[in-house]
């Protein structure tokens, strides 16, 4: 039915992911505001490019999750969005209310419960990767651990990740 661009199909998607992939926004940025708009973009990429989704490449979700993420991941390395946030005040980018409200749909979708079963060195990999937008090679540089470590800890991460979610 998504396929077919079938609106009903998805009312349905925006309905009971929508949540969810604005949790996942909201860990990259953190203004309401924005992930707002990045999460009504994430859904017109999703509704434009559902046909390039192949159902033997993995979840529905996880392609939605995908797109929102790297959309959030695309606006925080925008040289507009670094200047937005170098103009901000500090006190306005600490808010209580957004973590809560973020930790609310990781938890909403089980990802902290799923990442809290991984070993300390992939969580921590994953969370800067998935939540924070970093590379691998800023990583690298973040965490003081040779650039093909990183690489391998993602793999293995993500493989673990692979395991834990299909059972």
């Amino acid at each position: 039915m998504l396929k077919s661009k079938d609106e009903r199909a998805f009312n349905y998607l925006y309905d009971n992911y929508g949540g969810a992939l604005l949790g996942v926004i909201k860990k990259i940025i953190s203004i309401e505001e924005t992930a707002l708009d990045i999460l009504q973009e994430a859904f017109v990429k999703i509704w434009k490019n559902i046909d390039s989704y192949d159902i033997t490449k993995g979840k529905l979700f996880t392609w939605m999750l995908n797109v929102a993420r790297n959309l959030a991941i695309d606006m925080v390395r925008s040289k507009s969005y670094r200047n937005e946030q170098q103009n901000r005040e500090i006190e306005n980018n600490v808010s209580i209310e957004n973590n809560l409200t973020t930790s609310t749909f990781v938890d909403h979708i089980g990802l902290s419960k799923v990442l809290s079963s991984l070993k300390e060195e992939y969580r921590t990999i994953i969370e800067l990767a998935y939540f924070k937008g970093f590379t691998q090679e800023e990583i690298s540089k973040e965490l003081n651990i040779p650039l093909g470590t990183i690489k391998t800890r993602s793999r293995n991460a993500l493989i673990e990740l692979r395991a834990v979610l299909n059972t």
